[in-house]
């Protein structure tokens, strides 16, 4: 993790030649899910979350309807009370946590209720999904938070 001591200033760097990549390739972006896919697996097998957890120190997910409910039953509360202590309302009128870091982000950076995690959670860094192209502005943005993100854009403009 050494290499990403620095992460927000490496991709603050790299920002800029991430976003014309994308304005050259976006066609091309289209067809590249498998390149993109293979590229988060390799760079998913080379990076130790547990040894970052910066998405769970500062990012807000969105937590949907279906989130606090999976959260109310892991923790054996009620889903009003799963909203009450843990959420707020944001400006966009989601539910995110009330602060950060991730109320059930550990000291070892495990997650307290990781299989009842939230859906954003569980999808982060989203550089293995389809159509990768539609997300391609959100990753630029992630990749000064995550080490994965960052990685895949890096190797993906080299190839």
């Amino acid at each position: 993790m050494k290499r990403y001591e620095n992460l927000q200033l490496l991709a603050e760097k790299a920002e800029s030649s991430f976003l014309q990549y994308y304005k050259k390739n976006k066609k091309r972006l289209m067809k590249m899910d498998t390149i993109v896919q293979q590229l988060h697996e390799d760079v998913s097998a080379e990076i130790d979350c547990l040894s970052c957890a910066n998405c769970c120190r500062t990012l807000g997910p969105a937590i949907y309807d279906k989130d606090i409910e999976r959260m109310a039953k892991a923790l054996r509360i009620k889903p009003a009370e799963v909203a009450a202590r843990y959420l707020r309302t944001d400006e966009d009128g989601d539910h995110v946590f009330q602060s950060m870091p991730c109320p059930f982000l550990l000291p070892d950076n495990y997650c307290s209720i990781y299989e009842a995690r939230p859906k954003a959670c569980r999808e982060y860094p989203h550089t293995d999904r389809k159509r990768f192209e539609q997300i391609y502005k959100l990753t630029v943005k992630n990749s000064a938070t995550c080490p994965i993100a960052y990685e895949v854009l890096s190797r993906l403009i080299n190839k």
